[in-house]
């Protein structure tokens, strides 16, 4: 499911616009939100993608490491899970404490 920043209402993974208030899911998806606050952040040098234990074979194949730049969006693109994609985004910090 895709959560809206605007509303906080859910939509499919293949919505485009929110179902609730027709935000765009691209800008306004809390994944979307999170990870542009993470390659705004200069203590991330890179983003890792996580998958869930029972992840789909989409979303197997997009788990990794990414530079900052060059992240996938999610949902993953061809993601089969019945309950959705699961994926989040973790950051590869620089330094831990300031």
């Amino acid at each position: 499911m895709r959560n809206c920043t605007v509303c906080r209402s859910e939509s499919p993974d293949t919505a485009l616009v929110c179902v609730s208030c027709g935000a765009d899911l691209t800008i306004h998806d809390a994944t979307a939100v999170a990870l542009r606050q993470l390659q705004g952040n200069d203590r991330v040098l890179r983003i890792r993608l996580l998958v869930a234990d029972d992840a789909c074979p989409a979303c197997r194949a997009a788990e990794g490491e990414f530079p900052k730049d060059d992240v996938p969006a999610l949902p993953v693109q061809g993601c089969s899970h019945p309950l959705g994609c699961r994926c989040f985004y973790l950051p590869a910090l620089a330094e831990i404490y300031p």
